[in-house]
């Protein structure tokens, strides 16, 4: 066999190969997308900082306007950057300001 031979029968398997794996992969069932809320535990956190982080979450983008945001983001800073520090510490009580998101609280 020569190179050129070689050559057109090795670009035959690869097209062969690659057709095979599409017809595989175009004849499977599409799995339904996960959505992002599903990932979260459905209980509520028992840590006022991490209820708070949530909320700000929520806010999206006005959260860094919020000034509770800005004072849970630094202490979840500290509690970062600090790990000897224990868990179970609180923020100050300070009451947590009402979403605009939740139509509930809006009335």
């Amino acid at each position: 066999m020569d190179g050129k031979m070689l050559a057109r029968l090795g670009a035959i398997v690869f097209i062969a190969v690659a057709v095979t794996a599409t017809a595989i992969e175009m004849s499977r069932d599409e799995e339904p997308a996960e959505s992002w809320a599903s990932a979260r535990p459905a209980t509520t956190p028992s840590d006022p900082l991490q209820r708070e982080l949530i909320r700000c979450q929520a806010l999206g983008e006005a959260g860094a306007r919020d000034a509770a945001c800005l004072q849970a983001w630094a202490e979840s800073r500290r509690r970062f950057l600090a790990p000897g520090q224990p868990r179970a510490e609180r923020l100050p009580d300070n009451p947590p300001a009402p979403t605009p998101a939740d139509p509930a609280e809006a009335r």
